[in-house]
């Protein structure tokens, strides 16, 4: 039985060395592709191409009785490192630069991650990049003086005091900001600056490799014509823009982070005050607690700092929070009623509320869920 089994075993890792040099023959097709893309101004994420490929390899792959979600699976991690590898090209000038009549591109607070993120996105495209940092206040009106573009990339409590600290900017300066509260630093903005003005989120962290399907929110605030060669650039970058009003964005922001956030920061607490033992909670896991374990623990390794100002941002986060723990305890109090008919009841009506996403999100977590297990390992 041994003798049989190495003999499978050797032939199974030959068609395996031969899928790691078809995989680097693949990658090193995407490196040309991303140079002809380079030249052409091309934005490296094209779902419609995408979305076709994936859809004749399924397609191939089930005429040869290979699973379609087993070669989808592969494709598209191997398309996301091929969208990181046509991002961190070795040419200074990796991206099309959009305006290179541009003045210097300033990013205030470009030594942090975000800026430091942005600024080297500008510098891959071409454009002349200057930081000014907390001690080059002195010096601002010098480094300020022939901008063609200002970005705001400070922690989101200061971010208003350091737009009124601006001087004058050049005319036809596009003023921006990436925090994650958009109406505030756009009204100051347009208070300080008479020129084009637009407001940025960025829905991301500034970990990620590539800007490929990340998605950056854009709230007009004036002259849009004037910021429309920045949309084009971040499009190349891959980004996928959604414009929306700076008011509605924040309600929005209400419930996607800072009500998140703070359930996520009180189940983690919740633990820690319990003295949950954490490794036999991984050990005895299934793959979705695993998985969301996984999401309340990436909180704790990063900055508190960021996540205290995001979720004290507004008094509407806090008033959403206080909604959200009344709701908790109606939920309890049916607990503790032992009701259980009025309990499916609640829980029909939020199944009828979530409608046709819920079948949607029920096969997306599978596929979440199949990779998270699939990362376990037992020795």
């Amino acid at each position: 039985m041994a003798q049989e089994l190495n003999a499978l075993r050797d032939k199974i890792d030959a068609v395996d060395k031969q899928l790691l040099d078809l995989l680097a023959a693949r990658l090193a097709l995407v490196g040309e592709v991303g140079e002809v893309k380079s030249r052409h101004g091309l934005p490296i994420y094209a779902p419609d191409r995408e979305a076709s490929m994936l859809a004749r390899r399924r397609e191939e792959a089930e005429r040869l009785g290979v699973p379609g979600d087993l070669i989808e699976d592969v494709l598209r991690r191997v398309m996301r490192e091929s969208y990181i590898l046509e991002s961190t090209s070795d040419k200074e000038h990796h991206f099309k630069c959009m305006k290179p009549d541009l003045g210097k591109v300033v990013i205030i607070g470009g030594q942090g991650q975000l800026g430091r993120l942005f600024g080297n996105l500008f510098s891959l495209s071409g454009y002349r990049v200057e930081t000014l940092e907390q001690a080059d206040w002195p010096r601002a009106d010098d480094i300020l003086a022939d901008a063609g573009l200002v970005m705001v990339a400070v922690p989101i409590d200061v971010t208003c005091q350091v737009i009124d600290r601006l001087g004058k900017l050049p005319a036809d300066c596009l003023l921006v900001d990436v925090t994650s509260v958009k109406a505030a630093p756009l009204e100051h903005m347009l208070a300080v600056h008479k020129g084009p003005v637009l407001g940025l989120h960025p829905m991301f962290g500034p970990d990620v490799a590539s800007l490929a399907k990340q998605v950056i929110v854009c709230c007009q605030g004036r002259d849009g014509a004037a910021s429309q060669w920045l949309l084009d650039q971040m499009t190349i970058w891959g980004a996928r823009l959604q414009q929306v009003e700076a008011k509605a964005h924040d309600e929005a922001m209400t419930l996607i982070q800072a009500l998140r956030h703070f359930a996520t920061f009180a189940y983690g607490w919740h633990l820690s005050r319990e003295g949950a033992d954490l490794e036999r909670l991984l050990n005895l896991s299934s793959p979705i607690y695993r998985l969301e374990l996984a999401m309340v623990g990436r909180l704790f390794a990063q900055d508190p700092e960021l996540y205290a100002d995001i979720i004290l941002s507004s008094p509407q986060n806090l008033a959403m929070v206080r909604r959200y723990f009344e709701r908790f305890g109606e939920g309890l109090h049916l607990l503790e009623q032992g009701d259980r008919v009025g309990f499916i009841a609640a829980f029909r009506q939020v199944s009828d509320f979530f409608g046709p996403h819920a079948d949607q999100f029920l096969k997306e977590s599978r596929l979440l869920l199949a990779q998270a297990n699939d990362r376990r390992h037992y020795g």
